[in-house]
């Protein structure tokens, strides 16, 4: 594939995305790295033998974008209703309303030989027919960058700020707040790669700020939040050998700072930690037939607090991807890591997921999507466990170029036992109309 061929790939994947309601900016930067990896030439590294369903080009159903100069812009706007059952994810009481979204959005990218800018802006405001009090609004910003040093060898940058709500479904959401929480998070990042033969080195440094809003009780009292606020630092280094052109081997260290703002005597725990978690995986390209990264290891927390038990395990990351045809493309996912906790007497839970996502392309312009998860949180200090399941039904027909349309459905389940979590069922079922220039 040439960089024009990688960026079409991109915009129609991203397309369709956008219209089943599934991408984020998380994703679309992974998709972007991804393509600008497999765009270098004579590297032991690609595994772009296989274009996913959501990677696919379709021809006459992608954005043509806007031409500014030396960069392309795409703008979009997505407008949906979702009905949802339980608004306030409890066990009693459960309460239905009819949900409104606009969803605007701008992604500038670079159209350079070498090097890339890229930047985005996006907004996601929700409006309640009954219940108000439920209405946000989230905003995102941000900007990357990419510099080729020399073949296969670059520097990569960039920045986001967020402005969001906490969902109510969330293990860490306030219970009895009359409106959901409200946090900003600023972001920065760094990495380097470098590939000799079949050997690549890489390594980076990111910097997350979180900064939480008080809640209010239904007598008006403030819930505080302002414990939550902090700084997290990781640092990552990587070694990649390739023992094949399809295969190869690295060993994984991270390395982690949490950082609150509060200490004593405004906060009883205090929750300051410093963590380690090493990995050795394969990432690979079997054929025609898969692709993707596997690695185990070993993680752990450490905690200032000498009340905080340190916390360590088996650590997991896993992403595969399965094409049983060309029209198939078979997602599996798992992972088992070490999360923050709101919970007032527990710092940290660890997080075990498993995931399947099915994408399937019934014509050209019409993506059937299918995905199951499941969860489970197992809260340090205190006794609580959470188990999570999640499934999905999705339905994405693209009229032409300009416009799309997603009908899904979802169902999560939350089965909590012990202090501080609660049990509850949320259904939702919503159409979103997608246009895109």
């Amino acid at each position: 594939m040439n960089v024009t061929a990688d960026k079409r790939v991109l915009m129609a994947g991203a397309a369709i995305a956008i219209a089943a309601g599934l991408s984020s900016p998380a994703a679309a930067q992974s998709a972007r790295g991804e393509l600008a990896s497999s765009s270098r030439v004579e590297t032991n590294f690609a595994r772009d033998r296989n274009v996913s369903v959501m990677q696919r080009p379709r021809d006459g159903y992608q954005a043509v974008g806007i031409r500014a100069g030396a960069f392309m812009a795409y703008p979009k706007l997505s407008v949906g209703v979702e009905n949802n059952d339980n608004i306030y994810a409890t066990d009693s009481r459960e309460t239905e309303d009819l949900i409104w979204r606009v969803a605007p959005e701008l992604s500038v990218a670079s159209d350079w030989s070498r090097h890339s800018l890229n930047a985005y802006a996006r907004a996601s405001l929700l409006r309640y027919q009954d219940f108000d009090t439920e209405n946000s609004e989230d905003l995102s910003a941000g900007v990357s960058a990419q510099i080729d040093m020399q073949r296969n060898s670059f520097i990569s940058l960039g920045a986001d700020w967020a402005d969001l709500i906490e969902p109510r479904t969330s293990p860490n959401a306030v219970s009895g707040a009359v409106a959901p929480t409200e946090y900003e998070t600023t972001a920065a990042r760094v990495g380097i790669s470098h590939e000799l033969n079949r050997l690549r080195l890489s390594g980076g440094y990111s910097f997350k700020g979180f900064d939480y809003e008080d809640g209010r009780n239904p007598r008006g009292g403030a819930i505080t939040q302002q414990y939550r606020d902090r700084d997290e630092h990781l640092f990552t280094a990587r070694a990649d050998y390739a023992v094949s052109p399809a295969t190869a081997l690295f060993v994984e260290l991270n390395r982690n700072s949490r950082d609150y703002r509060l200490d004593r005597p405004a906060v009883t725990l205090v929750r300051d930690s410093e963590g380690t978690q090493a990995l050795v995986g394969s990432n690979f390209e079997l054929g025609a037939t898969a692709r993707g990264e596997i690695a185990v290891g070993y993680f752990s927390q450490e905690y200032d607090d000498p009340t905080i038990r340190d916390v360590d395990g088996f650590g997991a990351r896993a992403q595969v991807e399965w094409f049983p045809t060309p029209l198939t493309t078979i997602t599996l996912t798992g992972s088992n890591t070490i999360e923050e906790s709101a919970a007032l007497n527990s710092a940290a839970f660890t997080s075990s997921n498993i995931g399947v996502k099915v994408d399937h392309e019934l014509m050209r312009n019409v993506i059937i999507t299918g995905q199951l998860a499941q969860g489970t949180d197992e809260y340090q200090g205190i006794t609580r466990e959470d188990d999570r399941f999640n499934a999905g039904l999705s339905a994405t027909y693209l009229l032409n170029r300009n416009v799309g349309l997603t009908v899904a459905y979802s169902h999560m389940d939350m089965d909590s036992s012990g202090i501080g979590g609660q049990d509850f069922k949320v259904n939702k079922l919503g159409a979103t109309l997608a246009l895109q220039f």
